[in-house]
């Protein structure tokens, strides 16, 4: 995780550099959206794909499109077959969908080139080097299409852990500290007795900052990326009173869940990060941070550290406001996303 945070300090650092220049001593307004999906792609494409981030972020334009076509599909009438239709949406649907995996079979055909060539005795040590390099380890020729297809749907989960779900994470968490600005103080003031003047954070700092740690899980619970979680049940369970049969698919409302008053008490739709301080709310009780199943666990723990280091950086760089140019619109597209951007005034604390 050390060569993936070296390239999370260096983005954000980069990103530090140019937006001071641009607002100035006296601050400025700045969309935090826009840059926050640009900042996250930066680094999911380096850390993903390496020498290859070109094409990364390639793909990722690809991938966004495509997840706002298939949130815009879901809201016409659908009926059996459906998808089936040569429909407008279906149409660039498809098309979309072919061009992700010709870009992905294309990086990973160049990167296997490479390695048999002799070029390298590995396929890399970014993220998808070290799936190739696996997959290598315990291959298995009768299942070379089982295990490509594998591969490209973990790059695409990467994609939502590391850059979509980030960015949104970190896009309500700066609106929410500009909002609130004794807590903006106060993770501040912890960033710099546990980071040092820099603000720079290790990845051996990250969890000794309590405070910023807080505030994520009460983003998190007030703007959860995923609001909805489908789940099917592999095996009969009973649930309370509930007898789920296997093979059942289950919608879990999670947006319902952290706003409910009934769990969270009367404040459920105000922030309020010291819920999450200790008793008698424990995170997991009620809480579900990034909505990720099993197989998306390296990818949440690495969004939370890239999350983390990028908040830590700018709060310790930046003091920041809500504008007047902001309206509150959240909108669920797949995820929640605000409508009209955020709109924040970015001050550099060092003029």
């Amino acid at each position: 995780m050390q060569g993936y945070a070296r390239h999370m300090v260096e983005c954000t650092t980069r990103l530090v550099e140019r937006l001071s220049k641009e607002v100035g001593k006296g601050g400025g307004e700045v969309e935090i959206g826009e840059e926050m999906h640009q900042l996250t792609a930066d680094i999911i494409s380096r850390t993903e794909f390496g020498s290859s981030f070109e094409k990364g972020k390639e793909l990722f334009n690809h991938l966004t499109v495509l997840q706002r076509r298939c949130a815009q599909a879901t809201r016409h009438l659908c009926f059996p077959g459906s998808r089936f239709l040569p429909s407008k949406y279906n149409r660039e649907i498809k098309s979309l969908k072919k061009e992700v995996e010709r870009l992905l079979i294309e990086i990973i055909q160049s990167r296997r080139d490479c390695a048999e060539m002799g070029r390298s005795s590995t396929h890399g040590d970014d993220l998808l080097g070290l799936l190739l390099n696996e997959m290598d380890s315990h291959k298995n020729k009768n299942n070379d299409n089982n295990n490509l297809q594998l591969i490209m749907d973990e790059c695409k989960t990467f994609f939502f852990a590391g850059h979509e779900t980030t960015a949104l994470l970190l896009t309500w968490t700066m609106m929410l500290l500009a909002d609130n600005p004794t807590w903006q103080e106060k993770v501040r003031d912890e960033i710099r007795e546990v980071c040092g003047c820099d603000g720079l954070p290790s990845v051996d700092q990250l969890s000794k900052l309590t405070s910023l740690n807080k505030v994520i899980n009460e983003s998190l619970r007030l703007y959860p990326p995923a609001t909805l979680l489908p789940r099917m049940a592999f095996e009969d369970i009973k649930l309370g009173d509930l007898i789920i049969p296997k093979g059942l698919s289950i919608w879990i409302p999670v947006l319902a869940i952290h706003h409910s008053e009934e769990l969270w008490g009367k404040d459920a739709n105000e922030f309020n990060p010291e819920r999450f301080g200790g008793k008698p709310f424990a995170p997991g009780r009620h809480f579900i941070p990034f909505a990720a199943g099993p197989r998306n666990c390296i990818g949440q723990s690495f969004a939370m550290m890239e999350a983390k280091i990028i908040l830590a950086t700018l709060i310790s760089k930046f003091n920041f406001a809500i504008s007047k140019n902001y309206r509150h619109a959240p909108i669920v597209v797949l995820t929640i996303k605000p409508k009209y951007g955020v709109q924040v005034i970015l001050k550099p604390l060092d003029s």
